[in-house]
C-alpha cells in the first residue's frame, strides 16, 4: 500500500476504533433518516442552483437594458441617433421585443417598434433589481411569458426619463424544462404574489396558462417566512394529484420569486433501505481492515509530515537554504521533492526579483533623464550652432545668453531633484505672506495656462496669512503643483488656487477639473520615481512632500477619476512678520 490516502485511512481507523464503532451503530439506526435528509439537501441544492441561474438570467436582461441607458444618457444624441441605438439593440438581443425611451414627462422619445409603443413604466406589484423596475410576469398573445423592465436615465446627475424594455422570458421556460431530479422530479417557479410562472412537467403546463395561484401552498408560505426559513430554503411533504410528494423550495432574494423542486417520495427514498444494508457491510469490513493495518503503517506515516512541517516553518522564517529529506515514492515523497524544488525556485526568484527591481529602477531613471535633459541640451546645441554664424549680432548674443542660462538652470533643477531625493535640501525659515506668494505665482503662470487653454483662477482668504518657510522652495512646490494641474486638465477646464484659514493653520489648495487619479495610485503618488505621466523621473511630488514636511507642514490629495484632483498644503500660522525679523537682525 503506497497510497497516502490508504495509509491515512488505516491510521485514523486504528486510532479511533471505539468512536467508529459507536458511529457505525448510530449510522445503521439512523440511515433511513440520513438518506432522506441527503435527498432533501440535494434537491435544495438543485433549487438553489436553479434560482441562481434564473436570477442571472433576469440580471443579464437588466444589464442589457442598463447598457441601452448608458448609451443614451449624458451623450446629447439627436433623436435619430437614439432611435438607431434602440433598434440596433432590438436586433442584437432578440429576447427583447421592444425598447422604448420616455422623457421625464412620460412621453415617447424613440422606440424600436414600428407600431405605436404600448409599454409603460411598471407600476403596482413591480420589483426592483440592480436599479431597474420589473413588472409582474404576464403572458403575451402567443402564451409566452413576458415582463416589462424600466431603467431611469440620468442627465447631469438628475433623472431625465426612462428606458423601457419588454422582454420575453421564453428562455426561462426552457431553463426550467431542462431540470430533472431522478425520473419524475420537476422544477416550478412561483412569482412573489404566488402566480405560477413556469413548470417543468409537460403535463402541468396548462396551469401556467391559467395563472394558477400557489400562494396558499404550505411550502411557499414556509420559505417566505424568515422565522421558519432563515436561510431562504425549506422542505415539506404533501399530497398532490401525483401522490405523496417531497417538495423543496428556495427563495430568489433579488426578484422575490420562489423555485420549487417536486419529486415523488416513492422515487426519492427508494434507495434508503439498500444504503442501510451497504452501510452495515462497509462498516464491518472497514473495521477489520483498519484494525489489521492501522498499527503497521501508522508510525511510518507521521514522521515525513513532521519533517515537512519543520521545513515549511524554516522557509516562513526566511531560511531559504532549508531542505527536507522524505523517503519513499508515495505522495509524501513527491511532496518532499516538490518542497525542495520550490525552495530552490524561491532562491532563484528572489535573486531574479532583485535584479529586475534594480534594472527597472535604473531604466526608469535613465528614461526620465533622457526626457528631462534632451530638450534643454538640444536647445543649447542649436543655439551654439547659430552663434557661430551670428556671433557679430549683439541682439542674438543676448538671446543666446538667456537661452543657455535658462536651459542650464533647467538641467541644474533636474540634477538638484536627484540630489534632493537622497538628502533633504537646506531650507531657510522666515515669515512669508501666503496670499502674496500665491498671487505672484498664479500671475506668473497665467501665460502658461492661456497656452494650455485652461482657466487659472485664484481665491484668497481675506487678510494677511503668514507662515514660516523658504520662499524659493515653496514657490517651486506651488509651481510644480499648478503645472501638474494644468497638464492634467483638458482645454476649457479650470484650475483654482485658493488659500484658507483653518484654526491656527494656513491651507493652500490647488484644485483642477482634470482626468483625476485612480484610487490605487493615490497611496504611492508621493513616492520617489512614481508618476502618472508617460515620461519623467516622477520626483516632483516626492520632493514637494519632503519640502513641505521639512517646513513642518503636511500635503494631501483627494481625487475622483473624471472629475479632477485637489492637492492641499497645510502649515502652522506664525505671528512673526518680515519687519520684526529685520529688527532682530
Amino acid at each position: 500500500m503506497r497510497k497516502i490516502s490508504t495509509r491515512f485511512a488505516v491510521l485514523m481507523a486504528a486510532a479511533a476504533v471505539i468512536p467508529l464503532l459507536a458511529y457505525g451503530v448510530l449510522s445503521i439506526m439512523s440511515s433511513r433518516s440520513v438518506a432522506q435528509r441527503t435527498v432533501i439537501l440535494g434537491n435544495q441544492d438543485v433549487a438553489r442552483r436553479v434560482g441562481e441561474e434564473i436570477e442571472q438570467y433576469v440580471a443579464n436582461s437588466v444589464r442589457i437594458l442598463t447598457a441601452v441607458a448608458v448609451q443614451l444618457q449624458n451623450t446629447g444624441l439627436a433623436p435619430w441617433q437614439q432611435d438607431r441605438i434602440v433598434k440596433d439593440f432590438a436586433l442584437e438581443f432578440r429576447e427583447f421585443t421592444e425598447f422604448t425611451v420616455l422623457d421625464e414627462n412620460g412621453l415617447v422619445v424613440v422606440s424600436s417598434t414600428l407600431r405605436q409603443p404600448t409599454t409603460t413604466i411598471p407600476g403596482a406589484n413591480s420589483i426592483e433589481m440592480q436599479g431597474a423596475i420589473i413588472s409582474r410576469f404576464t403572458l403575451d398573445d402567443d402564451l409566452l411569458p413576458v415582463a416589462v423592465m424600466a431603467v431611469p436615465l440620468r442627465v447631469l446627475g438628475q433623472r431625465g426619463g426612462w428606458v423601457i424594455g419588454r422582454v420575453r422570458l421564453e428562455e426561462l421556460w426552457r431553463m426550467v424544462d431542462r431540470i430533472r431530479v431522478g425520473e419524475e422530479g420537476y422544477a416550478l417557479v412561483v412569482s412573489d404574489d404566488g402566480q405560477l410562472i413556469a413548470h417543468g412537467n409537460p403535463d402541468e403546463k396548462s396551469k401556467v396558462a391559467r395563472g394558477e395561484d400557489l400562494s396558499s401552498l404550505g411550502l411557499v408560505r414556509m420559505v417566505r417566512d424568515t422565522n421558519a426559513s432563515p436561510q431562504g430554503v425549506a422542505a415539506d411533504q404533501y399530497e398532490t394529484d401525483r401522490g405523496r410528494i417531497l417538495g423543496v423550495a428556495a427563495q430568489l432574494p433579488q426578484v422575490g420569486w420562489t423555485v420549487l423542486v417536486e419529486q415523488p417520495q416513492s422515487e426519492a427514498f427508494a434507495i434508503s433501505i439498500e444504503q442501510q444494508r451497504q452501510l452495515i457491510v462497509a462498516i464491518t469490513l472497514a473495521l477489520f481492515a483498519m484494525l489489521t493495518l492501522g498499527w503497521v503503517w501508522g508510525r511510518r506515516f507521521i514522521d515525513p509530515i513532521l519533517r515537512l512541517i519543520r521545513g515549511t516553518a524554516a522557509l516562513a522564517a526566511g531560511r531559504l537554504n532549508e531542505r527536507v529529506q522524505v523517503d519513499g515514492t508515495d505522495e509524501l515523497g513527491q511532496l518532499g521533492v516538490a518542497f525542495n524544488d520550490m525552495a530552490d525556485k524561491l532562491v532563484e526568484l528572489q535573486e531574479d526579483v532583485r535584479k529586475k527591481e534594480r534594472q527597472a529602477m535604473f531604466g526608469r531613471i535613465s528614461i526620465g533623464l533622457v526626457h528631462d535633459l534632451s530638450h534643454p541640451i538640444q536647445n543649447i546645441g542649436n543655439s551654439c550652432k547659430l552663434i557661430v554664424k551670428m556671433w557679430d549680432d549683439h541682439e542674438y548674443r543676448e538671446s543666446f545668453k538667456r537661452t543657455v542660462e535658462r536651459e542650464l538652470a533647467q538641467i541644474k533643477r533636474v540634477l538638484d531633484d536627484l540630489r534632493n531625493v537622497a538628502r533633504p535640501m537646506p531650507l531657510e525659515r522666515f515669515p512669508i505672506d501666503v496670499n502674496k506668494a500665491i498671487a505672484e505665482i498664479a500671475e506668473s503662470m497665467s501665460t502658461t495656462s492661456e497656452r494650455a487653454g485652461v482657466t487659472l483662477g485664484s481665491e484668497m482668504v481675506f487678510g494677511q496669512l503668514f507662515i514660516e518657510g523658504d520662499l524659493f522652495a515653496l514657490n517651486r512646490v506651488y509651481r510644480n503643483l499648478i503645472m501638474n494641474a494644468l497638464q492634467a486638465t483638458p482645454p476649457r477646464g479650470h484650475v483654482v488656487v485658493r488659500t484658507l484659514r483653518q484654526d491656527d493653520h494656513a491651507v493652500i489648495e490647488i484644485a483642477d477639473t482634470g482626468c483625476g487619479i485612480p484610487p490605487e495610485r493615490l497611496e504611492t503618488i508621493f513616492d520617489d520615481f512614481v508618476t502618472t505621466k508617460r515620461r519623467g523621473l516622477g520626483l516632483g511630488l516626492a520632493i514637494s512632500k519632503k519640502v513641505v514636511e521639512q517646513l513642518g507642514g503636511t500635503i494631501a490629495v483627494t481625487s475622483a477619476v473624471g472629475l479632477g484632483s485637489t492637492f492641499s498644503l497645510r502649515f502652522p500660522l506664525t505671528h512673526a512678520r518680515p519687519s520684526q525679523l529685520r529688527a532682530v537682525n
